[in-house]
């Protein structure tokens, strides 16, 4: 059985600048919850930097069978 999946890159910005960007929790949860109920997993999530780590973005990667 040959299995093939599709991704999807989302990024959330992050906001604020001191001492590092902060993420809206409940933008994350509806953003998570509206994917999940489309079929979208969640792979991965990771963040970008700025200087000194200051968080930039959050990005994250879901798939789901084709």
């Amino acid at each position: 059985m040959n299995v093939q999946w599709e991704y999807k890159t989302v990024m959330i910005k992050a906001t604020g600048w001191f001492a590092g960007g902060k993420v809206d929790a409940e933008v994350m949860n509806d953003k998570l919850n509206a994917l999940g109920s489309e079929g979208w997993e969640l792979v991965c999530g990771f963040d970008t930097n700025k200087l000194y780590g200051e968080t930039r973005d959050v990005v994250l990667i879901f798939k789901r069978p084709r």
